[in-house]
């Protein structure tokens, strides 16, 4: 799908689920790792990633696209687009757009480097980044805390 067929098909959604147009840009965004879009509040255009078309069926773009759309029409009630605003999730629920994006191939999945173990107690503490052991303590006992 190019970014032309994008472009009508996201003004296709709006006026079949909202009744009106959408005259703004949108493009596909090969930028985006861990979103499935991005709607921008200065100049009004729509990036989408374009993973949820490749990894994922046309249903879930659509979904996307409408969770955008419903950002920009919120917007543009003057009210704060944002996720915990009743009127942007009644409008989401109303038109079926998708609440969070699936997660694609591209996410980063971490796992924990690095293990300390309580002295005292021996409760364990994966952890990613090093923490400085004179200064923290287990959070049960406040026994010393050792890297393993």
């Amino acid at each position: 799908m190019t970014d032309l067929e994008l472009q009508q098909l996201t003004q296709r959604i709006a006026q079949e689920s909202f009744g009106k147009s959408f005259p703004y840009k949108v493009v596909f965004n090969r930028r985006l790792k861990t979103t499935g879009g991005r709607y921008h509040l200065n100049d009004h255009h729509i990036d989408i990633n374009p993973l949820m078309l490749e990894e994922f069926d046309e249903a879930t773009l659509i979904g996307v696209i409408k969770h955008e759309l419903v950002h920009y029409f919120v917007h543009m009630l003057n009210e704060k687009p944002d996720h915990r605003n009743p009127h942007f999730q009644q409008l989401l629920r109303a038109v079926g757009g998708l609440r969070y994006a699936p997660t694609t191939s591209k996410r980063r999945r971490t796992s924990p480097k690095l293990l300390y173990q309580c002295q005292g107690c021996g409760l364990q503490y994966p952890r990613q980044r090093r923490i400085n052991t004179r200064k923290y303590v287990c959070s049960k006992c406040r026994g010393r805390l050792k890297l393993l």
